[in-house]
């Protein structure tokens, strides 16, 4: 058996449930808290589900009903834990920001290779003086809605919560601490007599690393990949979504949330809680 899951930001109505039920034959819905319902379901009930609801802001998942709650919470950062694309915000101070957002767009929806892409990037940074990293992330960085609840919520129950990035360290140590991750792994950025070099250290955190990196948690604190909950946006993110025993395509690229587990675009980052069977009073806010 598995279960159907509606979650929303904006909440799950009695009328979304309601449609649900008529149109999928399924019993009363478990409410889980203001934006998040499930039911007992057979895999044919998402089609159903999700052409009743088409409407409506409203993210429609199935999952298998055993096992939800992870023990590993693994997730990217940039416009996942945080709202923005830290390179992206870097160059904007430099006034590059069109050309390496442009860069960064197509190497999140999978047209471009990400560690190319992230050198050429980081190159057009070069002069740009280190102490500005401090001022992107005072006034640029906010965590995503929802996204310290999930990362406290998890760890209260168990869970090791890990923070990996294709982008840079300095943000991730600040980014982790913030949401309350217990690690954090990230590129490094270069920085010569207190300016961006244009380069980034070697080995390049992308695609294989994140990959690289679930699979080294899970053998270290003995457990296996099914037992993995990773969350991410881009093309970079997909090995980790697809080797996790939930992936979860949180506000992604098309390529990302066609392959993904579950895709979350209507709720805030509470809906990974949601998708594990937590309710609202298992909620851990800060």
């Amino acid at each position: 058996m598995s279960v159907l899951i509606l979650t929303s930001a904006a909440g799950v109505t009695q009328e979304m449930v309601a449609r649900v039920r008529h149109a999928a034959d399924l019993p009363a819905a478990r409410r889980l808290g203001p934006g998040g319902v499930d039911f007992a379901a057979t895999p044919e009930a998402l089609l159903a589900a999700r052409e009743a609801l088409e409407e409506f802001p409203v993210d429609v998942n199935l999952l298998p009903r055993l096992n939800r709650r992870k023990r590993l919470l693994i997730a990217d950062m940039d416009s996942t834990i945080i709202t923005v694309e830290c390179i992206d915000e870097i160059a904007d101070m430099l006034g590059v920001k069109p050309q390496v957002a442009s860069i960064t767009e197509a190497a999140m929806r999978g047209e471009l290779d990400f560690e190319q892409a992230l050198t050429e990037r980081v190159a057009l940074l070069k002069g740009l003086p280190s102490s500005t990293l401090q001022q992107v992330f005072d006034e640029r960085v906010t965590l995503s809605p929802g996204a310290a609840t999930m990362v406290q919520t998890m760890r209260s129950n168990g869970a090791l919560a890990v923070l990996v990035s294709g982008g840079f360290t300095f943000f991730s140590e600040r980014v982790a601490a913030a949401a309350g991750f217990d690690r954090h792994r990230a590129n490094v950025l270069m920085i010569e007599d207190g300016a961006l070099s244009g380069m980034v250290a070697a080995p390049i955190l992308g695609r294989q690393a994140k990959l690289d990196m679930l699979r080294s948690t899970v053998a270290e604190i003995g457990i296996t990949s099914d037992e993995a909950l990773a969350v991410g946006d881009g093309a970079n993110d997909l090995a980790m979504l697809s080797a996790a025993g939930i992936g979860v395509a949180y506000k992604a690229k098309p390529v990302v949330a066609e392959q993904a587990d579950a895709q979350l675009d209507h709720s805030d980052l509470t809906g990974v809680l949601y998708l594990q069977g937590y309710t609202e009073s298992d909620f851990v806010s800060v």
